[in-house]
């Protein structure tokens, strides 16, 4: 497991300065706290590298063979978290699973090497012990470090650090070229720096990439702020937002809920190495049950990371999961996380047991999260109350730590404040297939707003590259993929391809 494979590096290699440091850390935790103690010596810095350009190696010769043959390539891997359909192709499957590992750690520097691979649950589990965890840490446990810089990430921690892909110092990306490219934010390749976020696999993978870590505490302690009034909502919000963004605030995460138009809730949490009474919403409780019934809770760090995970935030419904007698069954089973109800999703759809059952009748699957300036998010709220009718909502703010950063294929004001709206469900509808869908593209449009592409999209083409650095994206595949060894971007995003 990559939790047993970390190596801690101490700034400038200072002889016992890493271990004081790490051991002082340890000592300021909770016993509860304390993961499960690494069972074999963890690999030392050059052992890392060594194993990593092994697997690069072996990865760059299996490209280079489906070069040779005249293939496309795609990725093969365990996991995904994309909510669109995707159509059967003949592309040759890149087998990057064993890109999977923490290689090194730097505390003082504040980064981590990670391989693009690895899922946020092991990456985080390999910090936590140590006093540390990613800058952004996206919701759900199987979302990996690579997909969250192409695809997009956020949470909590977003209002100060910005989206997944503005916590990345580095990255080395696969190309089309057959090339192992580093890319920096300053050096020849910033233009790929700046351009792989939202390239959604279209210009390369990423194989290894330097993020941002933060120190942490054993607890988070949480307040949910209720709200009956969606301007005061928003105007709130952002001015918490706006006061908490320097590093040395106590509030370290903001998000929020929308359960109806007067019952609106902002939760903030601050971190604290005490807490009298520890909340646990992996097994029977349920958390977004709890922002309602309490004003203020304690959670141990990693639970309050996998939160949301525990139910696929109020998906998992849809599954039984709120039923006492189902839940209890599954969570003595250890089904109570995203991955079981993913695979449950694509069981169903497979068999086609939603439709026996009646499921898919006269319903339309609104699946997305969009992000939209501050200052229209009353507005865009208004809309999806009156014309979608989805609930509950989640609310999270991000903001750019750096307002000169422009990514070309995802472009946003790094000076403004968004706020992500998450809607995810069924839609009563007798309309056209996408109506909803396109009904909340125009809006965003409208609203000067972004919309994440891991689920259906109804664009055309003209559109997409307005809204999504069409120009930048052709120069990009020119030079990093001129032989289109990787799908075009609209046709996977938009088209299932």
């Amino acid at each position: 497991m990559p939790a047993d494979m970390v190596g801690f590096v101490p700034s400038g290699n200072e002889p016992g300065r890493h271990d004081d440091f790490i051991a002082g850390t340890r000592d300021r935790m909770s016993e509860s706290f304390q993961r499960p103690p690494i069972t074999r010596p963890p690999l030392e810095p050059e052992e890392h590298d060594s194993a990593y350009e092994g697997r690069k190696k072996q990865l760059l010769r299996a490209f280079n063979q489906a070069v040779r043959a005249g293939e496309p390539v795609r990725l093969r891997k365990p996991t995904s978290n994309l909510f669109r359909a995707r159509k059967a192709d003949s592309r040759y499957s890149l087998d990057v699973r064993a890109f999977n590992h923490v290689l090194r750690v730097d505390p003082t520097e504040g980064w981590a090497d990670v391989e693009g691979m690895i899922p946020y649950e092991a990456a985080a589990d390999a910090l936590l012990p140590h006093g540390f965890m990613p800058a952004v840490v996206p919701e759900l446990k199987s979302i990996t470090v690579g997909g969250a810089i192409s695809g997009g990430g956020i949470e909590s921690s977003s209002f100060r650090y910005g989206f997944v892909h503005e916590t990345v110092r580095e990255m080395e990306i696969l190309t089309g070229t057959g090339e192992c490219v580093l890319c920096r934010p300053d050096n020849e390749h910033r233009d790929l720096f700046f351009g792989f976020p939202c390239s959604y696999g279209s210009l390369g993978y990423c194989l290894r990439a330097r993020i941002r870590i933060v120190p942490t505490k054993p607890y988070v302690h949480l307040r949910h702020l209720r709200y009956s009034e969606i301007d005061t909502y928003f105007r709130d919000l952002e001015q918490l937002c706006r006061e908490n963004r320097g590093h040395d605030a106590a509030t370290a995460f903001i998000d929020g809920s929308v359960f109806s138009e007067s019952e609106l809730f902002i939760t903030i949490g601050k971190w604290t190495d005490e807490a009298s009474l520890v909340s646990d919403y992996t097994g029977m409780r349920i958390y977004h049950r709890s922002i309602r019934e309490k004003e203020e809770d304690w959670l141990s760090v990693r639970d309050y990371l996998w939160r949301w995970d525990t139910d696929w935030f109020w998906c998992s419904r849809a599954f039984g999961a709120e039923n006492p007698a189902i839940r209890r069954l599954y969570h003595h089973l250890g089904l109570l996380r995203s991955t079981s109800y993913w695979k449950m999703k694509a069981l169903a759809e497979r068999s086609g047991l939603l439709k026996v059952l009646g499921k898919e009748r006269n319903v339309e699957y609104v699946i997305q999260d969009v992000e939209i300036p501050a200052e229209n998010a009353p507005e865009f709220l208004r809309f999806m109350l009156r014309e979608i009718g989805l609930l509950p909502i989640w609310i999270c703010p991000a903001g750019s730590p750096d307002p000169a950063a422009r990514f070309s294929l995802y472009p946003t004001d790094s000076t403004l404040l968004y706020i992500n709206f998450g809607f995810w469900g069924g839609v009563p509808s007798d309309q056209a297939r996408g109506h909803y869908d396109r009904l909340v593209e125009r809006k965003v449009i409208e609203l000067d707003g972004k919309k994440s592409l891991y689920s259906t999209s109804y664009y055309d083409r003209e559109t997409f590259r307005k809204v999504y650095g069409g120009n930048a994206c052709d120069e990009l595949k020119k030079r990093y993929d001129p032989d289109n060894r990787f799908p075009d971007r609209f046709e996977k995003c938009v088209r299932g391809g």
